[in-house]
């Protein structure tokens, strides 16, 4: 709307109280017609968004049997049609207890997730006491905003009790990281409209229809905030119409921007007028594998042409080419063009998740898996697991978890394997007195057997054998020597005595 300025509102106690800048000449007249402008907004959208509040446990990722301490947290959500109110997944991720509440009431409403798309950070909520959406209005969707022109979030940040608005201008719209998995990549909105905690999840307006849902801010800038656009939105609530959620596609190959050089360009003969990108790794069993190779120059999906820096055009906008897949659902199939050996070619290429070897995805509402035998946690390497580092974990994890994270994908050759187990923890005993330099080192055999999923493990500690168990791990010619009737004897003591409730999940 305008006639805003800058403005950041909240009612509180019925009493509208704004922070503003004020224009120039500060006009008391222009001041009170500014105050009745945000009187009205607020009046409008209040019935459309309600606060969230969650109590969470996350996952314990080094003794999976145990979970971390309870915690809360408040988001905000907005209904839209359908009785449902359309959220953030980080505002109920892992969530053990949902309640939403609205504006000026104070009763909470118990909730529950029907829906809820980790890759892009949204979430669909339930409330089964019909008198919650008694009054309540569900907004409508818009399009993609342009850049410069100016969009309202509304949420209540920082726990507040009552709504805020703040008014900021969209100065930015790319493919970008969505910081809730720190690996799904989509478009988004940059906008300088403060987005604070307790804002995610929140509609972001423009005359009068939700353009997109705050979601992260810059922790390294002030007034920087992004918002997820309706393309997003949409492809979610399409999804979900089948009764479960897909997620979005993924490329299922690597590329980089090589043929800005001429020469290079010319070393794979390709016509001096065709742009586009050069594959440099196909994910080994995606949907691209045996449709591209690595050199292969990717020059089109569908009708979009990829320029040299692997963008198309879309939407009026210049943004990365992954954007023609994450358009289709799972299951659709693109068309691609693409030039090998200097002859072009085109090829179907179904859209799918296409995920790599290692998950490069935080994971979330999902138990970590684990077998313990003989006081040894066995575990399977995830990026949640390293994080359980801290902040710097890029930098402190062991080196052999390092590479591997990095390079999993690429140095494996074994299409048999799924997972890459590690030993988390060890519970002291005497059966495993001496095994404590094996922690964290890739399981690669055991008794002769090929460890390529931790059910591999679990199935090669359940055989009944004398003498001893002999573990063999990746880049590691000293084997772990474990003596298998001493491991039987001990293991029950063992779970009883750290009080694990079972020895698998």
């Amino acid at each position: 709307m305008a006639g805003f300025g800058r403005l950041n509102a909240a009612v509180l106690g019925g009493v509208l109280c704004v922070t503003t800048a004020i224009c120039s000449g500060g006009a008391l007249g222009a001041s009170l017609d500014q105050t009745t402008a945000i009187a009205d907004f607020l009046s409008t959208y209040e019935k459309s968004v309600a606060m969230i509040m969650t109590v969470r446990q996350d996952f314990d990722y080094v003794t999976p049997w145990k979970k971390l301490p309870m915690s809360r947290g408040v988001g905000t959500g907005f209904v839209i049609e359908g009785d449902r109110i359309l959220t953030n997944a980080h505002n109920v991720a892992n969530a053990r207890y949902i309640e939403v509440v609205k504006q000026y009431e104070a009763k909470r409403y118990p909730a529950k997730v029907e829906f809820i798309g980790h890759d892009c950070d949204l979430a669909l909520l339930s409330v089964n006491d019909a008198s919650f959406f008694r009054d309540m209005v569900p907004l409508s969707f818009g399009g993609i905003p342009r850049v410069n022109s100016t969009v309202h979030t509304c949420g209540f940040p920082m726990g507040g009790r009552q709504l805020s608005i703040t008014e900021g201008v969209v100065s930015r719209i790319e493919y970008g990281t969505y910081s809730h998995t720190q690996a799904h990549t989509h478009l988004l909105v940059q906008t300088d409209a403060a987005i604070n905690p307790g804002n995610s999840g929140g509609p972001v307006l423009q005359d009068g229809k939700v353009v997109g849902v705050a979601f992260q801010g810059l922790q390294s800038a002030d007034n920087i905030g992004y918002m997820i656009p309706t393309t997003v939105i949409q492809h979610f609530l399409t999804d979900v119409q089948s009764g479960g959620y897909d997620g979005f596609g993924t490329p299922g190959f690597s590329t980089f921007e090589g043929l800005h050089n001429p020469f290079y360009k010319a070393f794979l003969r390709i016509p001096s007028e065709i742009s586009g990108v050069v594959v440099t790794n196909v994910v080994r069993g995606g949907t691209a594998e045996g449709v591209l190779q690595k050199g292969d120059v990717l020059t089109r999906i569908d009708d979009f042409d990829i320029d040299n820096d692997g963008m198309i055009r879309i939407y009026g906008l210049r943004v990365d080419f992954s954007e023609a897949i994450d358009i289709r659902q799972i299951g659709q199939t693109v068309e691609i063009g693409f030039y090998r050996n200097g002859e072009p070619r085109t090829a179907d290429l179904k859209v799918a998740l296409n995920a790599p070897l290692l998950a490069w995805a935080r994971q979330y509402d999902i138990e970590p898996k684990y077998h313990l035998y003989a006081g040894l946690t066995f575990v399977t390497v995830s990026r949640n697991y390293l994080e359980t580092w801290g902040r710097n974990w890029p930098v402190e994890i062991p080196f052999p978890l390092r590479y591997l994270f990095f390079h999993a994908n690429d140095i494996i050759d074994d299409p048999n394997r799924k997972e890459f187990v590690v030993v988390s923890e060890i519970l002291p005993d005497e059966v495993n007195a001496y095994v404590s330099g094996f922690k964290n080192q890739v399981v690669q055999t055991v008794n002769g057997m090929t460890i390529n999923a931790l059910e591999d493990l679990r199935l090669a500690f359940e055989k009944d054998i004398d003498g001893y168990w002999i573990v063999c791990f990746m880049n590691n010619d000293s084997p772990m020597i474990i003596d298998a009737q001493t491991a039987r004897q001990r293991h029950a003591e063992i779970l009883e005595r750290y009080n694990v409730p079972a020895a698998s999940n």
